[in-house]
């Protein structure tokens, strides 16, 4: 049986608890409007016939890519006013990466989850911020902290009174370019009673592995979600694209989507055999 820890709830969705396994899913970042509501019906759709919670997940602005010439996204504005048409016309929770103080005060209005990037996941006045925003928070594990380093993160967040925050695991450097995930920090994070989230597609990416841009190895994603769902985690956040091929970011650790629906299959039967 899987220890029981807090519950938390994201736009009506149950986290945590007793509650099964969540899905966060979308692309690494908006292409475009069209593109997004394409990726959020079509997620929706797949997750009401297999019976799983989801929350679309998409980025309005990736500030931390390699080169100055990558594609970053639409930007505040208009990135956020994509994600509302999400939340209007799909009717589905969204969740977007917040990658500066002033940006907070306008994610707040129409994100249900706010998720502090890895890179900025020690900075104390990102996390205070949030927090005061009164929204549910989830706090990327930056890949060079350890899991019991992620308690004073949770702390941070908590000083504001704020106790909607949750973890996301996603691997720690391994040498130069690499990244390696330690499924004992599943269950070492979970015992400090927050909800933990396993991101499946950051935790096979190469940072830097192209040069100018991250490389990854989509195929191995499987086996890590496989084994975190065995080692008992409360959601997958995955990062999942109809052509990963010609995706504008992160498209070599991304999951194809029409490879999805087996891989959440198995997922389901792992979560149900751990919880029983």
């Amino acid at each position: 049986m899987l220890q029981e820890v807090r519950q938390i709830e994201v736009g009506g969705v149950k986290i945590g608890g007793n509650n099964p396994i969540v899905l966060m899913a979308g692309p690494c970042v908006i292409e475009s409007e069209e593109h997004c509501l394409f990726m959020a019906e079509k997620l929706k759709i797949l997750t009401e016939r297999l019976g799983i919670n989801f929350i679309f997940k998409a980025s309005y602005d990736k500030a931390n890519r390699s080169s100055v010439d990558s594609f970053r996204g639409p930007g505040l504005d208009d990135g956020l006013e994509i994600l509302k048409k999400i939340k209007d016309k799909i009717g589905v929770p969204v969740i977007s990466d917040v990658h500066c103080l002033i940006d907070i005060m306008s994610a707040k209005d129409v994100l249900d989850c706010m998720q502090i990037p890895a890179f900025l996941s020690r900075q104390t006045d990102m996390l205070i911020h949030a927090g005061e925003s009164g929204k549910p928070i989830a706090v990327k594990k930056g890949q060079f902290l350890s899991p019991w380093d992620v308690k004073p993160l949770i702390a941070k967040v908590e000083s504001t009174g704020n106790e909607n925050v949750m973890i996301t695991e996603r691997g720690s450097t391994f040498g130069y370019n690499n990244l390696v995930t330690d499924m004992r920090a599943l269950p070492i994070i979970r015992e400090m009673n927050v909800p933990v989230i396993f991101d499946g597609t950051h935790s096979v990416q190469i940072p830097g592995g192209n040069g100018t841009s991250s490389g990854g190895d989509s195929s191995k994603v499987p086996y890590l979600v496989r084994a975190a769902c065995a080692a008992g985690v409360d959601g997958l956040f995955l990062e999942v694209h109809d052509n990963p091929q010609k995706a504008l970011c992160d498209g070599p650790n991304m999951v194809s989507l029409n490879e999805l629906e087996d891989l959440l299959k198995t997922v389901m039967k792992i979560d149900f055999l751990v919880r029983e």
